[in-house]
């Protein structure tokens, strides 16, 4: 009997099953471009160009950041940054929210089993109840944010129409990349060399903290 495949070929010639996914099948560059050529909204902004995952990324990030008034762990920081790392895996799809219920078990069984080889490779904590709820804060404030500055929604349609409550936050949180405006969505090059810096970055200093703990634990048991 044939065994069900179904591939994803990365930039780099790495070769991705979805159906039984590995945790060492992509490259950080590979997820980098897939989450900057994967886009919000359906594809549609008030702008030129739409908004990318990897962009919404790097703002789930900061506004996390920002309302924590704090940096925080290099893992915690990861795993805030891939929130939506199964997207550019899954082959450059992002549901709008609502639809995803109507997408049946299939894809969810595919959904969970993407996050968990994301998990493996970046070794990211598990969500706390409270840390989660801080997560979803500012993701759904990050949504209302691009709903009214990227897409174009009127601030009673964001309730009325999108059942979203939170005000939108008035600031980009982002540098605004020269010659480009607040809000703006980025070009794929430039949504593609920010993660991937944020991504290896944090993934030094996580390798950092982790190795400088082994070390003191190993000088306390002497």
């Amino acid at each position: 009997m044939r065994q069900e495949r179904a591939w994803i070929m990365f930039r780099s010639g790495n070769r991705l099953n979805l159906l039984a996914p590995r945790f060492d099948a992509w490259t950080d560059e590979d997820l980098a471009t897939g989450l900057a050529r994967t886009y919000r909204w359906g594809g549609h902004s008030a702008w030129d160009l739409p908004l990318s995952v990897a962009q919404h990324s790097l703002t789930v990030l900061a506004l996390r950041e920002a309302i924590a008034d704090r940096a925080l762990p290099p893992r915690e920081a990861l795993r805030e940054l891939l929130h939506d790392a199964t997207e550019a895996l899954i082959g450059g799809i992002d549901p709008i929210t609502p639809l995803k219920p109507h997408l049946g078990s299939g894809y969810a069984r595919i959904v969970a089993g993407l996050e968990h080889a994301v998990e493996q490779r970046y070794r990211l904590p598990a969500w706390s109840p409270e840390d989660y709820r801080a997560h979803k804060h500012a993701d759904e404030l990050a949504a209302a944010s691009e709903a009214h500055h990227v897409v174009g929604w009127h601030k009673p349609a964001l309730r009325r129409d999108l059942g979203i409550v939170l005000e939108p936050v008035s600031f980009d949180l982002l540098p605004t990349p020269p010659g480009m405006k607040p809000w703006e969505p980025w070009p794929p090059y430039l949504a593609f060399e920010e993660f991937l810096k944020r991504l290896k970055a944090l993934q030094h200093a996580a390798g950092a903290m982790e190795a400088l703990a082994e070390g003191t634990l190993l000088q306390t048991a002497e």
